[in-house]
């Protein structure tokens, strides 16, 4: 049976997870791509090294956010945020990147009983001279759908 989430499911699962696939356009292509998260109310939390999706996002800032937790074919649930990027900085960008850093470290800690220290233990490593670049997702819908047979 396949079902509509509601508001509240698709926060649940957001919620409990940290990897998602982000989607957004470059040069009049689609790009989708592995990007580590964390949700807080009415945004998604992210960070990254300067290049082609940053470059990409400045440019267009629509974006999507795709996390799915699949056991079989048959029994899945997936969420689907739309929304519109914006970069941080200063204080707002380091109060941001703290909230990830310990939304995170609690989801693993949570779900998979790893106890991390470093931000580089559960997301992609960023050049130590690179300085990174943090950013929101401002949601502007969410919509999940769910099957069980």
């Amino acid at each position: 049976m396949l079902k509509n989430l509601e508001k509240k499911e698709c926060e649940f699962i957001l919620k409990h997870n940290y990897i998602g696939h982000m989607g957004y356009v470059y040069a009049n292509k689609p790009y989708v791509i592995p990007i580590t998260y964390y949700f807080s109310t009415n945004k998604i939390i992210c960070y990254s090294g300067e290049g082609h999706k940053i470059s990409a996002l400045r440019m267009h800032p629509h974006v999507c956010l795709e996390v799915a937790e699949i056991d079989t074919i048959n029994h899945w649930q997936s969420v689907l945020v739309h929304g519109t990027y914006e970069e941080l900085n200063g204080s707002n960008a380091r109060a941001m990147l703290h909230e990830f850093s310990l939304g995170i470290k609690d989801i693993v800690m949570n779900k998979e009983h790893k106890d991390l220290n470093f931000i580089s233990e559960f997301s992609a490593k960023i050049d130590k001279n690179d300085i990174p670049i943090i950013f929101q997702i401002n949601i502007e819908e969410i919509t999940g759908k769910m099957r069980r047979k």
